[in-house]
């Protein structure tokens, strides 16, 4: 019978695989780089396969590595939780978010005191990220993404289909209205999203006035131009102009009356959100709750009736 790895070769792989740095996993195990090399270098002796590509002083799993780590990283897990039981700490669920940086910033912290109000005290750590997302080296346990990302190891699910809204503060619409229909809104300050040339393509005022059936002219571009969703949600209540906003930033604002539409017209998104989640990370309890939550949270803002 094949002895198994010893576990603290599988410490050392799992702290590698995890930091992407052999470096950096040694500070955390408290030992030299050398033993930390040496470690990995017996686990894949023992296996008989290579775990990691060294590739200018990162370590960078191999197919065989990346088969193996999601079932290391649970097995981890359940050994770090049984031993804070045995020591009599107090269990605390852990949960590692990943979301686009507006959403992180704009409004999920808002509601996070709800969810924890719900279903307790929850060691959260939220990052605001863009694409792609480092899922086993940050052991993201849920990520929503705008739009489905390929990728190899994990499923997006569509959750929520989203439009932009022309919004503004009352005052702009005073100072600048009255506005009848969506061509007076060519003569009002507008505010401009472009997310930049690797991200997806943003609405634009051009498409939003088409699917209005009003055709603009040059003027069309001029105002403030920023590169976030939030940024343009922060412009547009603070007073300068109209903003074409996502349902899902802009519906709190116009509920509470800091913001209104001046027209109805709405221009739907391209692409859904998504929620990935790992497979490692799906049978956890808090995971699930998390997820359902987040999805109701969402839905609840893209559909308020105050967008309508």
């Amino acid at each position: 019978m094949t002895a198994l790895p010893s576990l603290r070769t599988l410490q050392a792989f799992e702290a590698a695989a995890r930091t992407g740095s052999f470096v950096a996993a040694a500070e955390e195990l408290a030992i030299s780089p050398a033993a930390m090399s040496q470690l990995v270098a017996t686990l894949e002796d023992h296996v008989g396969r290579k775990l990691f590509h060294r590739i200018n002083r990162r370590a960078v799993l191999t197919e065989a590595g990346r088969e193996v780590l999601p079932r290391l990283t649970l097995a981890f897990e359940e050994l770090n939780g049984a031993a804070r039981d045995l020591i009599g700490s107090a269990h605390r669920a852990r949960l590692v978010v990943s979301v686009p940086p507006s959403v992180a910033v704009s409004w999920l912290p808002s509601r996070l005191p709800l969810f924890i109000g719900l279903h307790g005290e929850a060691d959260i750590f939220l990052k605001g990220e863009e694409e792609p997302i480092a899922f086993e080296r940050d052991l993201i346990d849920i990520r929503l993404s705008y739009g489905r990302f390929p990728d190899r190891d994990h499923d997006a699910e569509p959750i929520a289909s989203d439009a932009v809204h022309p919004v503004c503060t009352p005052g702009v619409l005073s100072h600048n209205g009255p506005v009848r229909d969506a061509r007076d809104l060519l003569s009002m300050p507008l505010i401009h999203t472009d997310w930049g040339p690797a991200a997806a393509s943003f609405p634009t005022w051009r498409l939003w006035f088409e699917a209005a059936s009003v055709t603009a002219g040059r003027e069309i571009h001029r105002g403030l131009t920023v590169n976030s969703s939030a940024a343009a949600l922060d412009l547009a209540l603070s007073g300068l102009g109209v903003a074409l906003c996502q349902g899902l930033f802009a519906a709190r604002a116009v509920e509470e009356g800091r913001l209104v539409k001046p027209v109805k017209q709405a221009l739907p998104l391209a692409q859904p959100y998504c929620l990935t989640v790992p497979q490692r990370s799906a049978r956890r309890a808090i995971v699930a709750v998390f997820k359902d939550w987040f999805v109701a949270e969402c839905l609840k803002s893209i559909q308020s009736r105050a967008l309508v």
